[in-house]
């Protein structure tokens, strides 16, 4: 592990499970309550339609269940969302920074990628040192694609469906640190802190009673239409969580099922349209204005999209269930493929790109015109680099198993920083290292099962 004297990581640890606990309210026990809001929620059904409402309530297999054991040896098991009202699905991800690269080992030091940094004082230039780039990774996965979730002392131990194992640092910032609430009957909830969860067993939903609809529509942006479930500002996911702003009468509160759309009315401000027909303009707050921080769509063609709050141009919501089972994401499976060098070399075997990411559900991740593509790999066939010869801003070509292209900008994922490609040839147990100033073109294999479907359907 990469730290410094043990005495001082214990002192942080100490720290941490001391604020962890502050946030987490010991054992917060206690009846999931409306949140009160100016628009109160859409009548309720008529008695034709109750039965049939009733009866999808209580199947809804999108939302995130699971067993949870504490360090006191308690166990909770029942529906789950994380941190103060976040990640409550399968879809959504959670984020973690891993313990060192054990794929770094595979390059010898010498042939690592380097970056230079210089020293200015008073107008004095120093000459640059040359270091090998930083190789820490940050961790993302679906919560589909995860078994269990386990603290371990200062680290926390992902293990995938896949059976591939994690450490993540548990001092850098992580999903873990915001803590579980647990719905075990529909009706009682139990809040736990991380300083109180031992592991989290995912489990496939059980039927539940009433839960809350998901949020699902359409946003319309320069860069076209994206459509599936959505997370507004990153966060709000379902219609119960509140969409605030103020207005020339004052502050105002609505809930997300009494919306029709939201359109963006100026940088900062929204035009809001109700169920009813009536519009509001909010202003005054970051969900609403310049602030906001995003808007999540997990568009099937693609997996997941944010869209900056630049881009966005209107969101007209549409009923879509609860969202994919837990079952419905396969296990990972190895990255196989070939890489092409600007030199006319192909090498096909097991990949791993980045020196990082090695399964069909780990994620190429890169923007394009204000919209940040989240693309697992098992959906991508190929990435072609520009060349020196090409005009105009220089992009990537990442063609998907479904035929469409995408032209995505030479950053995240496909910039400079990336550490470049191992190659399993012919499965030998030493890979073949490709920088990434060699690399003109990566293909890769059609998975047999993927989600998304690979059919985008």
């Amino acid at each position: 592990m990469k730290r410094g004297a043990i005495a001082g990581g214990a002192i942080v640890f100490f720290l941490l499970a001391v604020v962890a606990g502050y946030r987490a309210f010991e054992r917060d026990v206690v009846p999931a309550a409306a949140t009160p809001s100016a628009i109160p929620p859409p009548p309720a059904p008529a008695a034709g339609e109750k039965e049939a409402a009733e009866a999808l309530a209580k199947a809804n297999p999108g939302f995130l269940y699971g067993r949870v054991t504490t360090n006191g040896g308690s166990t909770y098991e029942g529906r789950l969302r994380w941190g103060d009202g976040e990640e409550g699905f399968w879809g959504d991800y959670f984020n973690g920074a891993k313990q060192g690269n054990n794929w770094a080992a595979q390059v010898p030091l010498e042939r690592l990628p380097k970056e230079r940094s210089q020293l200015e004082i008073f107008g004095f230039v120093f000459p640059a040192k040359e270091r090998p780039i930083g190789l820490g990774r940050p961790f993302m996965a679906r919560f589909g694609d995860i078994a269990r979730i386990e603290a371990q002392g200062l680290d926390v131990r992902v293990t995938l469906k896949s059976g591939t194992v994690f450490d993540l640092d548990r001092l850098e910032a992580s999903d873990f640190d915001d803590g579980v609430r647990v719905w075990e009957d529909g009706r009682r909830s139990v809040a736990l802190g991380a300083g109180q969860i031992h592991t989290i067993d995912l489990l496939p939903t059980a039927r539940l009673g009433a839960a809350p609809n998901r949020l699902h529509g359409t946003v319309r942006t320069r860069r076209g239409d994206f459509s599936g479930f959505l997370q507004w500002d990153r966060k709000d996911c379902v219609g119960s969580d509140i969409l605030e702003g103020r207005t020339g009468d004052g502050e105002l509160g609505l809930r997300f099922d009494t919306l029709r759309s939201i359109a963006r009315h100026s940088p900062d401000s929204s035009r809001v349209t109700l169920l009813d027909g009536r519009e509001v303009v909010l202003s005054g707050n970051r969900q609403v204005g310049d602030g906001n921080r995003g808007i999540y769509v997990d568009d099937q063609r693609y997996g997941r999209v944010l869209i900056s709050w630049d881009a966005f141009e209107r969101v007209d919501f549409s009923p879509g269930g609860s969202g994919p089972a837990y079952d419905s994401f396969p296990p990972g499976r190895p990255l196989t493929g070939s890489v092409t060098t600007r030199a006319g070399r192909r090498l096909a075997g097991r990949l791993v790109y980045d020196l990082d990411e090695s399964e069909t559900t780990d994620t190429l991740d890169a923007p394009s015109q204000g919209v940040d593509y989240t693309l697992p790999f098992g959906l991508v066939a190929s990435i072609a680099l520009p060349g020196g010869e090409q005009r105009g801003p220089r992009r990537a070509s990442v063609t998907l198993h479904t035929g469409e292209q995408l032209e995505l900008e030479l950053t995240g994922d496909l910039g400079e920083g990336n550490a470049g490609l191992l190659v399993f040839v012919d499965g030998r147990q030493s890979p073949e290292y490709v920088p990434w100033g060699d690399v003109k073109r990566v293909d890769i294999d059609r998975p047999p099962a993927m989600y998304p479907p690979l059919g985008g359907g």
